[in-house]
């Protein structure tokens, strides 16, 4: 047997027998204390630093000592050698302080995890937004009544049922017709196992639900008017659950929880590579989304006071590695040129076979894919948004750590991907983090004074509260301030000679200081640095390259409208966003953030059977562009690193940079 060890986490007081050799972050996380973490557990990000304590700790009955855990290792001692003044300030040495996911645990051992590396509840901005949906569901309920059988007609129950349907569904054979219209109903198996037993308690007085006029799903006894439906967007980093009234269409309960398969990989790469890596690693990743989803199932039951076993159907949407991951298809393909998926076309399993806790005979429905990189995610924003309905030319960007792009009319679709990486979502960037309390927010900085002014998560005030860390929105207003400002240049690089105590040297290279130690929670200095302009400057140029290969493959220099979906979309400040570059040029009043689009588009597809097979027509038509085929991507890429981009005029953010002049290094990367 594995030999266990005791940990005791402080200052939650959280402890418990931990196998040898777990590292410290599985441990608490084994114990329901959450260590923040944005690398993947690769000793980058610094977020899940903890202070190993050593002693005779009577109260626990444990002696604590460095040596009870793993040596350092060669990553964590290069992320300190490249800190020396945050060992100096916090009083710290190497050995004390550890890197969690790197810290094995090989004896008793007493943790402290200090504020700064707290994991908090991010702040899930998926919210249903206000949308007219023509309600069609696919699973419709019939009240049957019927004559109990008797020796002159003892016709078995399942035909005796059917035949009742037949009037009820008002199924009219046709004049050349052999066989009856009911004939070609089924019946689900574990519903035809209970069957019998629920016509006679019901004495032959049963309303019955049956999915897509082909299938009885559900035999109730009397009249029952209602059953529920569920819509479910899987993101990369959030996992947003609908449930609705699937007669009226009336949204019940919304709930949304961190992805936990985040702890296994940030990005959808990482998360394929952990499956590729590990043996188990796709059925850890599979378990965790299901058991996820029937927690929300449960919460979102108890919140509209409904059994989970009365929703009957489910709608689910992601990208094409979520996609995969839910289905339990290796995701290997998808990572590994030419980057192929399972399958495109939509999918219908029943509940029971994915271990959904809904009603077992219950339809979980799932959205078609587009791409080997535009998943069902984007079927759904199709869904919601219907590009392919308009005259105009619209742009759709799903930002996230991968951003999915569509854009064209009713004439031509096209579409790509691209991975933008974590740092808009907060990693890679030094003091980057979720959208959870006490996370800045918001940016702005005085262009005469230099000093700024931000907003917490959590407080109504600008410059109230005190900050943890910032997060993406925060992030995109800062690089943008700081050009707007004039403290870095077109090229991303800190200007010198600037008078503010703000712009200093730091360990890194030069920094701009948001908020001081005192205005913290964490003690320490936060700051905009050098590299985290760069880690922008990166995932902006792969998003506006994106967009702009799409324009020039459609003979457009803009569009006439760009659409800003996900949850992380909807809180960019659109003009910030294209004074970096992130998104094209066009009319600002144009620009429309729509909220949790995908999140919408699977809630009308649960709502509207007719929108399933719609879907399934337009996205076979969509035209895939892969970015890495494109001979001037590189180029194009290049051009784009510079705010708001070294060639292109950006004329309708010109008014905020007036002195704008030509990069002379334009032409080296122009054909």
């Amino acid at each position: 047997m594995t030999k266990k060890h005791t940990i005791i986490l402080q200052p939650s007081g959280s402890r418990g027998q931990i196998e040898e050799g777990m590292s410290v972050r599985s441990a608490a996380r084994e114990l329901g204390v959450e260590i923040e973490s944005i690398c993947a557990e690769n000793a980058t990000c610094g977020k899940c630093m903890v202070l190993i304590e050593e002693g005779r700790f009577e109260k626990y009955n444990i002696d604590s000592r460095r040596e009870n855990v793993s040596p350092v290792s060669t990553e964590e001692a290069a992320y300190f050698a490249r800190r020396p003044k945050l060992l100096k300030d916090k009083g710290w040495e190497v050995g004390q302080v550890r890197l969690s996911c790197q810290c094995k645990i090989h004896g008793d051992v007493l943790v402290n995890v200090p504020e700064e590396s707290r994991g908090n509840k991010q702040i899930i901005r998926k919210s249903a937004t206000e949308r007219e949906i023509e309600v069609k569901p696919s699973v419709r309920k019939y009240l049957v009544t019927m004559t109990p059988p008797n020796l002159e007609r003892p016709i078995a129950d399942w035909e005796r049922l059917a035949k009742g349907l037949e009037t009820s569904m008002a199924l009219v054979r046709g004049a050349d017709e052999k066989l009856p219209r009911w004939y070609e109903l089924g019946i689900d198996y574990q519903c035809l196992r209970t069957l019998s037993a629920t016509l006679r308690a019901a004495k032959w007085n049963v309303t019955v639900s049956v999915w897509q006029d082909k299938e009885v799903i559900e035999v109730q006894a009397g009249y029952v008017e209602d059953s529920y439906g569920a819509a479910v967007d899987i993101g990369s980093t959030t996992v947003a659950l609908y449930l609705c009234n699937l007669r009226t269409g009336e949204l019940l309960a919304a709930e949304s929880e961190m992805n936990p398969q985040i702890v296994y990989g940030e990005d959808v790469m990482s998360r394929i590579q952990y499956a590729i890596e590990n043996p188990d690693g796709l059925e850890k990743l599979h378990k965790a989304i299901i058991s996820t989803l029937n927690k929300l199932l449960k919460q979102a039951a108890h919140e509209a006071k409904i059994k989970m076993s009365e929703i009957l159907e489910m709608v689910l949407v992601g990208n094409s590695t979520m996609h995969h991951v839910l289905l339990n298809l290796h995701p290997k393909d998808l990572g590994l040129a030419p980057f192929v998926p399972a399958i495109h076309k939509s999918m219908d399993v029943k509940a029971r076979e994915l271990g959904i806790h809904i009603n077992p005979s219950g339809n979980i429905h799932v959205l078609p894919t587009i791409a080997s990189f535009v998943g069902a995610d984007t079927s759904a924003m199709i869904v919601a948004e219907e590009p392919h309905k308009q005259d105009e030319n619209w742009l759709l960007i799903d930002v996230g750590t991968n951003a999915e792009l569509i854009l064209g009319n009713r004439k031509r679709l096209v579409c790509t991907s691209t991975p933008t990486g974590p740092a808009l979502e907060g990693a890679h960037v030094e003091y980057g983090m979720r959208a959870a309390p006490g996370a800045i927010e918001r940016v702005h900085i005085d262009e005469k004074t230099l000093e700024p002014r931000y907003k917490i998560v959590g407080e109504d005030e600008w410059n109230t509260g005190k900050a943890k860390g910032i997060c993406g929105s925060a992030i995109i207003d800062a690089v943008a301030e700081l050009f707007r400002a004039g403290i870095v240049d077109s090229r991303g690089k800190f200007k010198q000679g600037l008078e503010s105590r703000r712009i200093r040297k730091g360990e890194s290279g030069w920094e701009y200081v948001i908020a001081w130690a005192e205005e913290t929670s964490i003690g320490r200095d936060i700051p905009m640095t050098q590299q985290d302009v760069r880690q922008i400057q990166l995932a902006k140029a792969a998003l506006f390259t994106a967009a702009r290969t799409l324009l020039k493959r459609s003979g457009l220099e803009s569009p006439d409208k760009i659409i800003l979906a996900g949850g992380f979309g909807s809180y960019i400040d659109k003009e910030k966003a294209m004074l970096i570059g992130l998104i094209p040029d066009c009319e600002l009043d144009k620009v429309y953030a729509v909220g949790n689009a995908a999140g919408d588009g699977a809630r009308i597809a649960l709502l509207n059977v007719e929108k399933r097979n719609e879907i399934d027509g337009v996205t076979r038509k969509v035209e895939r562009f892969e970015l890495p085929t494109d001979p001037e991507f590189q180029n194009q890429f290049m051009l784009a690193t510079s705010f708001p981009h070294m060639s292109e005029p950006f004329p309708h953010i010109a008014h905020l940079i007036p002195n704008r002049k030509a990069d002379p290094m334009a032409k080296n990367f122009m054909k």
